[in-house]
């Protein structure tokens, strides 16, 4: 269900900012509120503006915590080279660490939608050091096993988003869509796929949440994590598929208020 009716403002104060990273790309950061910090990392295509301080997410986080989200490299705010080079597979999740080190955070809530739930993934095989939680939307990690993962797909819902079109059209007439670099987004990952450790979800510690919209495969991207993690919560969005979660105007509240929810009750002591 459309929520385009309900009044949905940024977070006030919104801070802007640029790291040069290591390999002489400029990210783009934007940051509200205070407190103990939430990373917030969108999916392909779109851009921590459009995912998550223009859908109501980043202020209802900032009312109580320091909120970061994060440009990921060809999208958004970010520099966006055209060169397939600049986009091996590890390099977004390498990134989120340097600017995180830049703005002198060590510990932080994440949460990831899409390509964004992939780089938690990415971070949690990494570092795992860096995470209060971990938070996927969108997203999970699927299974390995081609047994499991058929029986997966077999409990997964079926239908159809009636807004899924609508999302994503709205997804593909963004002003900063640079086609060019979302190209060689995809072919530098294919090219250099990713070189991070398996994660091992067994010897994770933190709480983990993910929620996926009713029609967006929610067993399939779940059914590990829940058999796997020691605290582990899912969440379905009943109706919604995949490009109406985190898109401004469709974004259903029950998301928003889950992941604020999460955040809030595992804060440190």
């Amino acid at each position: 269900m459309a929520v385009e009716d309900l009044a949905i403002e940024a977070p006030a104060d919104i801070k802007h900012g640029d790291v040069t990273v290591s390999d002489g790309v400029r990210i783009h950061y934007q940051e509200a509120g205070a407190g103990v910090p939430v990373v917030l990392l969108h999916g392909y295509i779109s851009c921590c503006d459009a995912s998550w301080f223009a859908d109501g997410m980043a202020k209802a986080l900032a009312t109580t915590h320091r909120v970061i989200g994060i440009d990921a490299r060809g999208h958004g705010r970010s520099e966006k080279p055209h060169d397939p080079a600049k986009y091996p597979a590890d390099r977004m999740a390498t990134d989120v660490i340097e600017v995180l080190e830049a703005l002198g955070v060590g510990r932080a809530h994440f949460h990831g939608y899409s390509m964004g739930g992939g780089l938690v993934a990415q971070l949690m095989a990494r570092r795992p050091d860096l995470f209060i939680t971990a938070g996927f939307g969108g997203s999970g990690v699927r299974e390995s096993d081609e047994a499991l993962a058929a029986k997966a797909a077999e409990a997964d819902p079926q239908g159809v988003d009636p807004d899924q079109d609508r999302g994503r059209a709205t997804l593909a007439a963004r002003a900063d869509r640079d086609n060019e670099a979302l190209k060689a987004v995809q072919d530098g990952r294919q090219a250099s796929p990713s070189t991070a450790p398996s994660l091992d979800l067994t010897t994770i510690a933190f709480p983990v949440i993910a929620v996926n919209g009713e029609f967006d495969a929610p067993i399939s991207k779940t059914q590990r994590m829940q058999r796997e993690l020691k605290d582990f919560r899912a969440v379905i969005l009943p109706g919604h598929g995949h490009n109406t979660v985190t898109t401004a105007g469709f974004t259903p509240q029950l998301y928003i208020d889950t992941v604020a929810d999460f955040v809030r009750a595992h804060d440190p002591a």
